[in-house]
């Protein structure tokens, strides 16, 4: 019994670890793990000949190897931060005159740009819309085809390249098809004529499919590094494949509004919102950490039309993310008086250099001196420039329907080539 108490509480043990290991994240880095080893660049046709090469490359991957893993992995969190948010106030907005309501605005207002006027004491936009995003490319590169060089460990005299075997080089193709649906509810409530509270709370469906081929490029006339087969007969091409899907809370917002100064036709409001790691990092439906914003709000009123200018400053906490400038320029035109559009140019500039940086090239040393380049992948700041075009219809009722598409102007980070959002948003 005791024997069979111990075999059942291993097994449990080497389940749970394994059901651990099959988080989106993890899977991603099997994009380079081919055959059974259970590691990133383990050769199973070298181990299994016992020849002393099967484990030369993962070696090397705790160095440049790991930094290109570690890259993707986290260009992958970094970009879940970008799920647009919808604007704290829609809708007339309204100001209390001796006890009266007094309507501030008359169009339903910007989209995702925020204007100066509060939504008015005790007054609630209660809304939720749905949002996707199909990511399709890494700093302007398509993620349907990115190239990556892995270098071997440096095992004999310093300096690659003696011995010749070291010379060798897995070049790695793969295939990355990430898809994100949003699913947010949301509200604001005037805490007072000039402060409005809100909240966001969305929930993640986050699919990751990808394909990868490993090709092993022997530089010298033996060949010590294979998949598979033999020494004689070796295998050096290989293919790797991962699906999976997850769903949950994402990353949850509050934000706050306060309104300093509305005139007729000139607003001004500070606004400061959170987004908290409420979201799993691990399956890809959060960025893992807190990211706090801070805005000057202006906008004003010239009859139908309304223009909103936002400046202010994102920190982001994460390790490897990046501070902000952000800038949001922008207006809403009042088509008819059922029909809002909206327009806005969106930019995001970065704070120094890129927390996500790539290796550079790999020097060689012998039997010539020559540079391997890890990826195609540019080192270069993520600064976004995104145009939103959209529209806002009210029923009879009063209630609104949202559609929006932004597009990416400027490519950097993780992008997708649209991120569509549609939905529903009532003002009491």
């Amino acid at each position: 019994m005791l024997r069979r108490l111990v075999a059942v509480l291993v097994c449990l043990s080497v389940t749970a670890q394994a059901a651990l290991a099959q988080n989106l994240r993890d899977k991603i880095s099997q994009l380079f793990s081919f055959g059974s080893c259970g590691q990133p660049l383990c050769l199973d046709g070298s181990v299994n000949a016992a020849n002393g090469h099967g484990e030369h490359f993962i070696g090397s991957v705790e160095g440049t190897n790991k930094a290109i893993i570690t890259f993707l992995t986290e260009a992958v969190g970094v970009s879940l931060g970008s799920v647009p948010l919808s604007a704290a106030s829609s809708g007339a907005t309204f100001t209390f005159v001796d006890g009266l309501p007094v309507k501030t605005s008359s169009s339903a207002g910007p989209v995702f740009g925020e204007r100066a006027p509060t939504l008015g004491r005790k007054r609630l936009l209660v809304g939720a819309n749905v949002t996707s995003l199909n990511f399709t490319t890494l700093r302007g590169l398509p993620i349907r085809g990115l190239n990556f060089n892995f270098t071997h460990q440096d095992v004999g005299a310093p300096g690659l390249g003696d011995p010749l075997f070291e010379d060798d080089v897995i070049s790695v193709r793969t295939s990355i098809d990430l898809n994100l649906l949003a699913t947010s509810a949301f509200l604001t409530y005037g805490l007072l004529d000039n402060l409005d509270v809100s909240v966001a709370v969305p929930y993640v469906y986050t699919t990751l499919r990808g394909s990868s081929v490993g090709q092993i490029n022997p530089f010298g006339p033996s060949v010590v590094h294979f998949f598979a087969g033999s020494p004689t007969d070796p295998i050096l091409r290989a293919a790797s494949s991962v699906d999976g899907t997850a769903s949950g809370i994402g990353d949850v917002s509050g934000r706050i509004k306060l309104n300093l100064s509305q005139a007729p036709v000139f607003g001004f409001s500070l606004l400061a919102d959170a987004r908290f790691p409420t979201g799993d990092e691990e399956n890809l439906l959060g960025s893992g950490a807190l990211a706090v914003r801070g805005m000057g709000v202006m906008s004003g009123q010239y009859g139908a039309f309304s223009p909103h200018l936002n400046a202010g400053y994102l920190y982001r906490g994460g390790k490897l993310q990046t501070n902000a400038l952000l800038a949001t320029f922008g207006f809403d035109q009042l088509v008819s008086s059922w029909a809002t559009m909206a327009a806005d140019l969106i930019t995001e500039r970065q704070i120094g250099d890129s927390k996500l940086r790539l290796p550079g090239p790999v020097e060689y040393e012998e039997p010539f001196r020559r540079f391997v380049s890890p990826t195609d992948i540019p080192n270069r700041r993520d600064n976004l420039v995104n145009a939103s075009l959209g529209m806002k219809f009210t029923t009879t009722n009063g209630m609104r329907l949202v559609i929006n598409g932004i597009f990416p102007i400027e490519r950097a980070g993780l992008q997708p080539d649209v991120i569509w959002t549609s939905g529903l948003e009532y003002t009491f």
